[in-house]
């Protein structure tokens, strides 16, 4: 267990990175933070930020010797360099590896029992000129590594448009079009002992490839799956002896839930936890980490919305608080393009003439 006093440390230095330290000086730690040079939010909330490239061995060594423990805030940290400090990190490096690698992480997830959508491996346009015959059209072809909130990916909708693909020199999958009534996530803490705790699952609504807003309680066919998701999930925690916080999301479909991808981090749909559960998931990714008993993380309200602020609407996203249930999270981010999650609002809602807390 890591005394209040003891020191944290983050890699990455975005919104998630920013949340977590918050957390972490509300439990009593300090918080040291590495990510190369560049905007780097978290360096407004924390103790020390160092900037340095994630190949400098020297810098790392440094950051790790003067943390009790470290963890992540953002998944495409490369995992070669983190294996010289893998008695210090929490997860394990081995989870950030297979988490980059869409074909790996699909292959590990069906190992364990899981449904994945339909994929096929990419490395030419042979490649994927038999994937479409395998898997059909429409079909999405993604980057294996890198790539988030709809980057990276190609939708192709006949042969004809994979034959003209400008296909991108990089290793690829190429994953079947799944019928779906609603996307969810499971969100868990593990600590080192093996206890588990889950948040409730929301229902995910995307726009433009980018996670516009969560809802609880979602749509009655994820409480009638989550139980087989969360089944899923602990499995793979366990099998890669997890701690922190972990996140798998999944589609809901007819014949059940359907596998999409992990992040060995909090979530961005898990963001409705800080006013919206007991414990949050950055909490909870503090308490985990240092040994510390999990919190509760029941829903505190009938009905809770998360929505992203995304882009310019940050210039107006102080307009929210007019409204009494809103809870307005700016990251502080200088930049504002279009796409670019600036920060986000929670609401907690009950119903008209019931002012319960």
């Amino acid at each position: 267990m890591i005394k209040p006093g003891g020191t944290i440390g983050i890699l990455g230095g975005g919104q998630l990175g920013r949340m977590l330290a918050i957390s972490a000086a509300q439990l009593g730690y300090r918080v040291i933070a590495y990510a190369p040079a560049g905007e780097a939010v978290i360096a407004q909330v924390c103790n020390e930020y160092i900037a340095a490239d994630w190949h400098d061995a020297d810098a790392l060594k440094a950051f790790a010797d003067a943390c009790d423990v470290v963890t992540l805030e953002f998944e495409n940290v490369p995992a070669a360099p983190l294996d010289a400090i893998a008695d210090k990190l929490a997860p394990h490096p081995r989870a950030l590896a297979i988490a980059q690698d869409r074909l790996a992480e699909k292959r590990f997830v069906a190992d364990l029992g899981g449904t994945p959508a339909p994929f096929h491996a990419v490395d030419s346009r042979a490649d994927l000129l038999a994937g479409i015959e395998a898997l059909g059209t429409p079909a999405i072809l993604k980057t294996r590594r890198d790539g988030y909130d709809g980057k990276g990916q190609w939708r192709i909708g006949s042969r004809e448009e994979a034959e003209a693909l400008d296909l991108p020199d990089t290793p690829c999958i190429l994953e079947g079009f799944v019928q779906f009534e609603c996307e969810f996530s499971v969100i868990l803490a593990r600590r080192a002992d093996g206890t588990v705790a889950f948040w409730e699952s929301s229902q995910n609504g995307h726009e433009d490839g980018i996670l516009a807003r969560s809802t609880l309680p979602g749509a009655a066919i994820i409480g009638q799956q989550v139980s087989e998701a969360r089944k899923l999930a602990k499995a793979v925690a366990d099998k890669l002896d997890y701690v922190g916080v972990l996140t798998l999301e999944f589609f809901a479909s007819e014949s059940g839930p359907i596998f999409n991808e992990m992040a060995p981090r909090a979530h961005n749909s898990g963001h409705w936890t800080i006013e919206g559960a007991a414990t949050s998931q950055f909490e909870n990714q503090v308490r985990a980490i240092c040994g510390l008993p999990l919190g509760d993380t029941r829903r505190v309200a009938p009905r809770v919305v998360m929505e992203n602020v995304i882009g310019p609407a940050a210039a107006t996203a102080h307009e929210a608080l007019a409204d009494p249930a809103a809870h307005l999270h700016l990251y502080g981010k200088t930049d504002s393009p279009e796409g670019r999650k600036m920060g986000h609002i929670t609401r907690l809602e009950w119903p008209e003439g019931d002012t319960s807390s």
